[in-house]
């Protein structure tokens, strides 16, 4: 035969170790296939149909012992090459399948799934019907006598039998019925049904026509299409008198997609050239735009005081990538900023924005992907997934808040959205700009060692100052007899800032009202059930809840130990810093922000607006009140608890501690009124505390690498972490020393030339969440594909021992957290 077209393709549902491409041939009514084109095959000793993905085509001169794709289901590709690029670096980076970085690139709306569907076999006759009985018989009769195949859970409703029920599989392995899956689209497109004039120069002499149709003539005369639903709203007709003149002639249907955008987007406002920079912001921008103009994928880390300016400088770069006609992506690090960011790049350009985050519909994030393959979008602004828009030719990525540790994935893969834009931005040629008051000590060490441009602004933009900041020993407030969670400084500084009519932030990063529940006599603590942890009460809905699985039960007022009927509620959250302010400044009108209060998709939208519009007097949330906001009306901030995130057993504590008091600081007096931050602490001597409230970032970089460098934590080595999960705590333990086990063999013979310090593996600091046991093994590293070859043949290895049965193991490559 002659030459055969094949593709390599890779394919869902395939463990780690076994995920690789494989080859089919395409029929030749399916041989204009592409790179990138999602397909279905035949997988497996049984050919169940999977989903796959094209990454290459080629040209053979024999397909015997091929499988043969099924169906195309893109007519063009899907992923351009930079895309399928781009999975495979994920897969060979955070050790992900395929699989699980097209799906992370695709918005969910757009995703294919496969629907188990049956279909009577060729050669199953009447008499072979007959010889089954009861269930098995009505579902062959049902199959034999349908015209089409039918899914799996329609037809087990139709015989009123539960999704458990294997009568379909037990019809299959005899041969009466098979599988024929179909895919299936998620979301569909928003079709809208409209009308226009059939021929808009048609003589509508001779013609009856009623005042009514006359109505819908002139609309359409004068916009020339519109909606059904429009005709008849604008004109106050009935359907009936579209269908009236449709069918004269006069009129036709025709469909058209809708765009269902996220926001109310408005036509421009202002010209970005109107944004006036000062003299140090004009020297960051050119150093940018030069940066940009050099065309070769290099990186900037724009560092500034918060409140220096950093939004204009970026703005005004947008501005001059957009005029070329090149995409712009902005990531934020919390849905909370989003509303913020977006309306300012609506105000200055318009519906070219288009928007990507987790709170937006299936189908808003489908069709936002969308407007921009169709280049109708040259922006997108969103959090961690906008750095996947489909921009064809990406001019400038920008990491706002840069440091935020929600930039990093948590599930797989495990990417950092900085590490992605790098890749993005090198196969582009385009500039990636990391902004932060508070850079992440990797960044900022790049920067200095100069793999980074390094641009500075150490001035607050306009006419505002930062704010003083006071410090509150609450030891001494203790002793002097105030057992309260406001010190007495503290609630004579909102009443004064209250009676002048401006605004208040308040920070407390725990939500709920008690985080302790227990009995002082025989010392029972109320716990999960499903994980290691104490349940928090939460007195907006009377229930004690657990922060990591969700379980929720009663509060407790009867000691289910000793029967003790005085329990003791302990520690302190936002509900309970509600409840003391409402107390004590019955005027005031308060708004809670935590997951708690803002769990509507346009819950964090409608609360900030409400918050700028100045219709609430004080807010008080955790950290995501912190972060990036500009209230110009708010003239004190206060910290409460500023203590609590500098001891965890995590390396970054003290990074994240930082960063969390300078960030909440920078919110106050960023108008023409100057501000005043007051901080709550227990150790009113620590050096973090004095320098973040100095906003000094330089001094507490200098003293923090040093403490990094002395235990050899990243930037002084990449850390690798081994995650085990399992239902029963030996499974976990026991895989977990396993796989330390085929390390240390292969280490010491075929990657001996590999070096590592490896710590654990031991239990994790919550060792059961969502009655899953979990165990960690960390790896000191630099992670060069000689090292992840060694952690892929030990995942091989360790999946034929016995030890790996009901254990799966993950690894996550420089992970936020470690505890």
């Amino acid at each position: 035969m002659g030459d055969a077209v094949v593709a390599q393709v890779a394919v869902d549902q395939t463990a780690f170790h076994f995920d690789k491409p494989y080859t089919y041939y395409l029929p030749n009514e399916l041989a204009t296939a592409q790179p990138g084109c999602r397909v279905i095959v035949p997988f497996g000793s049984g050919n169940r149909k999977r989903l796959g993905v094209i990454l290459s085509i080629d040209k053979t001169n024999s397909i015997s012992g091929l499988k043969p794709v099924i169906e195309v289901i893109d007519q063009t590709p899907l992923f351009t090459g930079e895309m399928l690029e781009l999975a495979c670096w994920l897969r060979e980076h955070t050790f992900c399948t395929y699989f699980d970085a097209y799906k992370t690139m695709l918005p969910a709306g757009i995703n294919i799934r496969l629907v188990p569907t049956y279909v009577i076999s060729e050669n199953t006759s009447l008499e072979d019907i007959e010889k089954l009985s009861g269930d098995m018989r009505r579902a062959a009769e049902i199959l034999y006598n349908s015209s089409c195949a039918i899914e799996r859970r329609k037809l087990l409703n139709m015989m009123g039998l539960t999704e458990e029920s294997n009568i379909l599989e037990r019809l299959a392995k005899k041969g009466i019925i098979k599988r024929a899956d179909k895919a299936v689209q998620r979301v569909g497109d928003a079709i809208v049904k409209m009308v226009r004039l059939a021929d808009p120069e048609m003589d509508l002499t001779g013609y009856k026509i009623t005042p009514k149709q006359q109505l819908v003539i002139d609309l359409l005369t004068q916009t020339g299409s519109a909606s059904a639903k429009e005709a008849c709203y604008f004109t106050g007709v009935t359907a009936a008198v579209l269908k009236g003149l449709e069918k004269k002639g006069i009129l036709e249907y025709f469909e058209q997609e809708d765009f269902r955008t996220p926001y109310n987007i408005e036509n421009v406002k202002e010209d970005v050239q109107n944004i006036v920079l000062t003299d140090e912001q004009q020297r960051a921008f050119d150093a940018l735009y030069a940066k940009y103009r050099e065309n070769a994928g290099s990186a900037a880390l724009l560092y500034g005081l918060t409140g220096s300016g950093k939004t204009q400088v970026y703005l005004k770069l947008a501005n001059e990538v957009v005029k070329s006609g090149r995409g712009v992506i902005v990531m934020v690090p919390e849905i909370a900023l989003t509303p913020q960011t977006i309306a300012l790049f609506h105000k200055y350009f318009g519906n070219k924005v288009a928007v990507f985050h987790s709170a937006m519909s299936l189908g808003q994030r489908m069709d936002e992907f969308k407007r921009i393959r169709n280049k109708d979008a040259l922006i997108a602004v969103g959090t961690r997934s906008a750095v996947f828009a489909p921009f064809e030719d990406i001019g400038l990525i920008v990491i706002d808040e840069e440091h935020e540790h929600t930039y990093k994935s948590e599930m797989s893969p495990r990417y950092h959205a900085r590490d992605v834009a790098r890749f993005r931005c090198a196969a582009h040629k385009a500039l990636l700009v990391l902004s932060s008051a508070t850079p992440s000590i990797e960044s900022y060490s790049a920067a200095k060692a100069g793999k980074y441009t390094l641009c500075c602004l150490h001035e607050r933009y306009g006419k505002s100052v930062l704010p003083q900041v006071i410090t509150v020993d609450m030891r001494q407030e203790l002793a002097s007899g105030n057992s309260g969670l406001l010190s007495r400084l503290m609630v004579e500084s909102i009443d004064e800032v209250l009676s002048h009519g401006q605004q208040v932030i308040l920070l407390l990063n725990r939500r709920g009202h008690n985080t302790y529940i227990s009995c002082p006599l025989c010392g029972y603590v109320a716990t999960c059930p499903n994980c290691s942890i104490t349940l928090t009460y939460h007195s907006a809905n009377g229930r004690m809840m657990c922060h990591y699985c969700g379980y929720s039960q009663e509060a407790l007022t009867i000691c289910p130990g000793c029967k003790n009927p005085r329990m003791r509620y302990s520690g302190i959250g936002t509900q309970k810093l509600e409840s003391e302010l409402k107390a004590l400044f019955p005027e005031a009108k308060i708004l809670r922000m935590d997951s708690d209060s803002t769990f509507s998709r346009s819950a964090y939208e409608e609360k900030f607006k409400a918050f700028e519009n100045r219709e609430y007097d004080i807010l008080i949330g955790t950290q995501m009140v912190a972060k990036g906001l500009n209230f110009p009306n708010v003239t004190l901030v206060g910290v409460l608890g500023a203590d609590q995130a500098m001891f965890s057993d995590d390396y970054r504590s003290f990074e994240r501690a930082y960063s969390l008091l300078t960030q909440v600081v920078g919110r106050s007096g960023r108008g023409d009124k100057p501000g005043i931050a007051i901080i709550q602490t227990i150790n009113p001597d620590s050096s973090l505390i004095k320098l973040a409230a100095e906003q000094n970032y330089e001094a507490f970089y200098n003293m923090e690498i040093l403490s990094r460098k002395a235990m050899i934590f990243p930037p002084f080595c990449e850390l690798v972490m081994v995650g085990f999960v399992s239902s029963f705590r030996n499974a976990a333990e026991n895989g977990s020393k396993t796989f330390f086990d085929l390390v240390i063999t292969k280490l010491n013979n075929e990657y001996s030339d590999v070096k590592l310090i490896i710590l654990g593996p031991c239990p994790a600091t919550v060792l059961k969440v969502s009655n899953k046991y979990r165990y960690r093994m960390l790896i000191k590293c630099r992670n060069n594909s000689r090292f992840r070859q060694l952690i892929k043949d030990v995942m091989f290895e360790f999946s034929e021992c016995p030890e790996s049965r009901n254990v799966s193991v993950f690894v996550d490559v420089n992970p936020e957290g470690i505890i």
